[in-house]
């Protein structure tokens, strides 16, 4: 039955649709999400047990992996159905789990009654896990209905997202009672949590995930055929990667990285952009900047500012212009730079996983905008394992010293890997509690 929340969503859909209908981006945007989004022929084949896992995009998507793998091993039987909500969430999905026939991957509804309602009957989980912060109420209330309990794991709350979810505590409190469990990063997301409406009995403090995600080694396979195909000469050159970058950065990073070669003239530079859609706009600065460059899905051929195209791999800026390869290139780099940190892109884009180039022993830099990483941060400034720059003078500077400095910079890495091997332990934390309610409701 249509309830209050459907005619909420429904009404700001309606007042919104001036902005969207004349926008052609956001009208297709729109449309798209409403035919993929309404839970219209998703269903689950078998019987047996299973659980839904909801990742919202890319960081979220990779932080399932451990998790599905944890439980499996625990529970052979269960089957896993994986929802997401952006494209690059899904296609990271399709990259992990496109082979594994007990892996369901499917896009989370719109939440709409019937939207959720069809999704949960197609799907039938026994669990329900929510990652970081995606709870939304009617699926809460749905899940409710048909006694499904939800448990959110890795959860967080940033210091925007506490204050807005404050002014509507009545709705939020709500909300937050019908989790069975909130599994929070640290203390202060759980006093927050708390706070907010879910009953202190069932907040813990689990630590994150996105520790037990990065890579355990100081290689990744793979990185070697990938330098190869784009000309890179680790070892033999000095490597500059800057990963997950997004608007603002890239123009700031070409500038630190031109002054940088009037020291290392041999120093390479990676750009790897967060999201794809800006892949021909990152291309086309580089060009503008007047640096030759190599993009990772045209290997072997070298574009110039003049239009020429050449067929030897040795330009100086390479373009990771693929998804599911920026492991394979913080592998390759003496320094790395971490995205959208430099640039205040917003609350929701605070910060990139600067984990995984720490787990590789790879000394990294962020800018001071991580407040999406707020303990993985406290972790890397205690151990002395993170560089913080403000602007592009600071990042020329450190930079500049770790590239001159190789031995601090490898004592830099080092410590930072020994913080995530300190940190592992939360995915075991976690799939712990998700195992106790299939217990709990008696599914064997």
């Amino acid at each position: 039955m249509i309830n209050g929340y459907d005619i909420a969503w429904g009404a700001l859909l309606g007042l919104s649709a001036p902005a969207w209908a004349m926008s052609p981006k956001a009208r297709r945007k729109v449309r798209r999400a409403l035919a993929e989004r309404m839970g219209k022929g998703v269903r689950r084949e078998g019987d047996g047990p299973a659980v839904l896992i909801h990742a919202v995009s890319l960081g979220e998507m990779d932080a399932t992996r451990s998790l599905v793998r944890e439980l499996a091993a625990a529970r052979p039987d269960l089957r896993f159905v994986v929802s997401t909500t952006t494209d690059t969430g899904y296609d990271r999905g399709r990259q992990l789990y496109g082979a594994d026939r007990n892996v369901m991957l499917i896009r989370y509804p719109l939440d709409f009654s019937r939207a959720v309602g069809r999704v949960l009957d197609g799907v039938r989980p026994d669990v329900v896990v929510l990652m970081e912060l995606e709870v939304w109420p009617n699926f809460l209330l749905q899940c409710e209905r048909r006694g499904i309990p939800v448990v959110l794991v890795n959860g967080r709350l940033t210091p925007s997202s506490y204050r807005n979810y404050r002014l509507g505590r009545p709705l939020v409190a709500k909300m937050f009672r019908r989790l069975r469990k909130v599994c929070a990063q640290e203390e202060t997301y759980a006093r927050h949590f708390i706070d907010l409406g879910a009953p202190p009995g069932r907040v813990s403090v689990t630590g994150t995930m996105k520790f037990d995600t990065a890579p355990a080694s100081d290689a990744v396979a793979g990185a070697n055929e990938l330098a190869e195909a784009v000309g890179l000469r680790a070892g033999g050159e000095r490597v500059w990667v800057c990963g997950s970058t997004g608007p603002g950065e890239e123009p700031v990073v070409l500038e630190v990285y031109q002054r940088l070669r009037e020291h290392f003239p041999d120093l390479r530079l990676v750009l790897v952009p967060r999201k794809p859609e800006r892949f021909d706009e990152v291309a086309a600065e580089v060009l503008r900047a007047g640096l030759p460059l190599v993009r990772r899905s045209q290997p072997g051929t070298v574009l110039a500012e003049e239009g020429i195209v050449s067929t030897r791999a040795d330009s100086p800026v390479v373009l990771g212009d693929t998804t599911g390869e920026l492991l394979k290139f913080y592998s390759l780099a003496d320094v790395v730079f971490v995205g959208r940190t430099l640039a205040d892109l917003g609350p929701r884009q605070r910060g990139s996983n600067m984990i995984e180039p720490a787990a590789l022993a790879r000394p990294f830099v962020v800018g001071p905008f991580t407040h999406n990483f707020t303990e993985p941060m406290r972790c890397f400034e205690r151990a002395d394992a993170v560089r913080v720059v403000r602007d592009g003078e600071e990042l020329l500077a450190t930079v500049r010293r770790l590239l001159q400095s190789p031995g601090e910079a490898a004592e830099m890495g080092k410590r930072a890997q020994a913080v995530v091997n300190r940190e592992r332990g939360a995915t075991a934390r976690h799939a712990k509690i998700i195992l106790e309610q299939f217990d709990a409701k008696g599914v064997a």
